[in-house]
């Protein structure tokens, strides 16, 4: 008897809960693309571009996988994945990412998983960008691709975090192979990007307080420059020097010769003199000279061209005479 109310009981409240749920379907809270603008690190202007933005919220903060890309033969896609670490709460139930340190252990495996088949070296060369010091390490594929795989985790001192304010972190990674770029060129893209996402709240700053300002500003005896090479003390001529001696040099009429393309042309003789040579000032006269003789005149006949008509006294029997025959 009492196990029949109870069944009863049972029956009306799950009643009573069907009819005041909403029935609304629930999306899973997983992985889900968003729009490149959406990404919370940018790449440097000129590239490489962005190809897709995979975003995952987790209980204490969001991770971006943002693929760029890719121009090269060693498998595997170019990547920027950015971790926020935060006390969010947003999604609480999709659980808490993995807080973890940068260690040597772990880069080496991540290393290995960025390019197959390449042989990568880490730097040992301290860098540092505009969030701080990072590392990488490089290779190159048989092929002649360049491969890159950077790292870096953006904090804030051990001693602002006693303050109980800046517990944010910032984790990031960068993978970059290319079949034209170098290694200082594939490098360019760690000091180039942009990290768009902040936190809320001023406890989860990562970057810790602002810098001071500098202490040279308004002292006296602390110039600045407006550039590192600076207007440093070096010798300079002031004042004016003698110009250069013009040196004049006579101008002699250029000698054009005919073209190639052309055929040369028959160019008359001068005329030779005509009479006694005059010597020149201060010269004996020559006793010998003797004057060139004149040119012989040219005799020129004059023929009359056409049908010649007699005269009227030699027609007829007087065309006979010795007159009429000259």
């Amino acid at each position: 008897m009492h196990l029949r109310k109870t069944i009863s009981l049972v029956a009306v409240a799950g009643a009573i809960a069907g009819c005041t749920s909403t029935g609304g379907v629930r999306e899973p809270s997983g992985p889900e693309t968003v729009a490149p603008e959406k990404a919370l690190v940018l790449p440097p202007p000129g590239g490489p571009s962005i190809v897709s933005v995979v975003e995952r919220k987790r209980g204490n903060g969001v991770e971006q996988t943002i693929s760029l890309f890719t121009s090269s033969s060693v498998p595997g896609q170019n990547f920027l994945k950015v971790q926020f670490f935060g006390a969010s709460g947003a999604n609480p139930g999709t659980g808490n990412a993995g807080y973890k340190m940068i260690n040597e252990g772990a880069i080496g495996r991540e290393v290995a998983r960025s390019a197959p088949g390449v042989p990568m070296a880490t730097s040992a060369t301290f860098l540092q960008n505009s969030y701080g010091p990072f590392g990488y390490a490089a290779g190159q594929s048989r092929t002649g691709d360049t491969c890159i795989y950077a790292w870096q985790q953006i904090r804030s001192s051990a001693s602002a975090n006693t303050q109980a304010r800046n517990f944010g972190m910032i984790q990031l990674r960068l993978r970059l192979c290319d079949a034209r770029a170098s290694e200082r060129q594939l490098l360019g893209i760690v000091y180039g990007y942009t990290v768009t996402g902040t936190f809320d709240g001023e406890i989860w700053n990562p970057y810790g307080n602002p810098p001071p300002a500098d202490a040279a500003l308004g002292r006296t005896g602390q110039p600045i420059y407006p550039d590192e090479g600076g207007y440093r003390a070096s010798p300079m001529s002031i004042g004016y020097e003698p110009a250069p001696a013009v040196v004049s040099r006579p101008r002699t009429a250029p000698v054009r010769s005919a073209p190639a393309s052309q055929p040369a042309r028959n160019i008359a003789p001068l005329p030779a003199p005509i009479g006694p040579r005059v010597p020149l000032p201060g010269e004996a006269p020559q006793a010998s000279a003797k004057p060139a003789p004149a040119a012989a005149p040219v005799e020129q006949s004059a023929r009359a061209i056409g049908v010649s008509v007699p005269s009227p006294d030699c027609i007829g029997d007087a065309a006979m005479t010795a007159a009429c025959r000259k």
